[in-house]
């Protein structure tokens, strides 16, 4: 995993957008943001019998797997939006990017690639892309039935309980992140 400021300069999404500015992973948690590198499966379901993820599924974004809808699907992944779920990724194989908002409200860009789970607090935003390569192999992880609803950013979804829920969330973690 590599965290960094994104650096807003224009281009494809799938650039790497390296304002050379690292973010710590302290940083990460005091956006409820939990990082992992679990090099085994056995690790990713321990996680999940702790953590309460009773479900699973995988899903490979690449041309090969997408076919025609490959390139609208990675756009639509990249509109920033959030969910009422905590959003649990276990990459398999591949490279992508998940940005979040930061406390000011810029993007942080965060990097992952085989064997890091990156789990992501119900209420933030944030989008997704995959790198250069074009290809991502990941599993989702859900606590109930699977659900993948994004809710994307509008002054309406700033009342949506889940938002305001994380966004009194924040003090704490930056808190316990100390």
């Amino acid at each position: 995993m590599k965290a960094y400021w994104y650096d807003n300069k224009p281009g494809d999404q799938r650039l790497p957008h390296d304002s050379t500015r690292p973010v710590t992973e302290s940083y990460l948690a005091t956006l409820g943001v939990i990082y992992h590198h679990l090099p085994s499966l056995a690790d990713v379901d321990a996680l999940a019998a702790a953590r309460g993820y009773k479900n699973r599924d995988e899903i490979t974004v690449s041309p090969t797997t997408m076919g025609d809808a490959y390139e609208t699907k990675v756009k639509s992944f990249f509109h920033e939006h959030l969910h009422e779920d905590e959003e649990i990724r276990y990459i398999r194989d591949g490279r992508g990017y998940f940005d979040v908002r930061g406390q000011e409200d810029e993007w942080v860009r965060i990097q992952l690639e085989k064997d890091d789970l990156i789990i992501l607090p119900a209420g933030i935003y944030h989008r997704f892309t995959v790198d250069e390569g074009d290809y991502i192999k990941a599993m989702r992880l859900f606590q109930e039935e699977p659900k993948w609803t994004p809710l994307n950013r509008s002054e309406e979804l700033d009342e949506n309980p889940h938002r305001v829920g994380y966004l009194g969330s924040l003090g704490k973690a930056a808190v316990a992140a100390v």
